[in-house]
């Protein structure tokens, strides 16, 4: 009776392993296409930038200001969002570095001329204030102004 039990209970276990439905994966290279029901596909982009430079002193308010006045509205006139951050990442030399950051989102057309600003404010960025990166995350949202 006992060995009956033993082996039934197998074989339960044995048929309920083929009930389980595999998890679903997703790749990010290749992520279906948002359907949007309201509003227009378009992309979220949000750009960090470290205030801190390599010789310790921070990029100033007025700086900051100049460069989103002059170099970032007039390539994304539509608008952004900026907001104050706290950022940490490695560095090249292999160390975690914590600064004062700055973050922008912006939302824009997903074609590639809105792709080569977001790349020119980043070089601009970079080049102007000695900062070794600024980091992009775009991600596919449905917006409706």
């Amino acid at each position: 009776m006992v060995f009956y039990k033993a082996t039934l209970a197998g074989a339960l276990a044995l048929a309920l392993t083929g009930c389980v439905t595999p998890a679903k994966t997703t790749s990010a290279v290749t992520a279906p296409a948002k359907q949007c029901q309201a509003g227009d596909q378009m992309t979220q982009t949000t750009l960090y930038f470290g205030i801190s430079r390599p010789s310790g002193a921070e990029i100033t308010a007025n700086e900051w200001r100049s460069f989103v006045d002059k170099d970032v509205t007039p390539r994304f006139r539509e608008g952004l969002t900026e907001y104050d951050a706290k950022g940490q990442w490695l560095n090249a030399k292999g160390e975690v570095t914590h600064e004062p950051s700055k973050a922008i989102m912006l939302i824009r057309g997903s074609d590639a001329e809105s792709s080569k600003k977001v790349d020119e404010l980043r070089s601009i960025y970079k080049t102007r204030f000695a900062q070794e990166s600024v980091m992009r995350i775009d991600q596919p949202v449905c917006a409706a102004f």
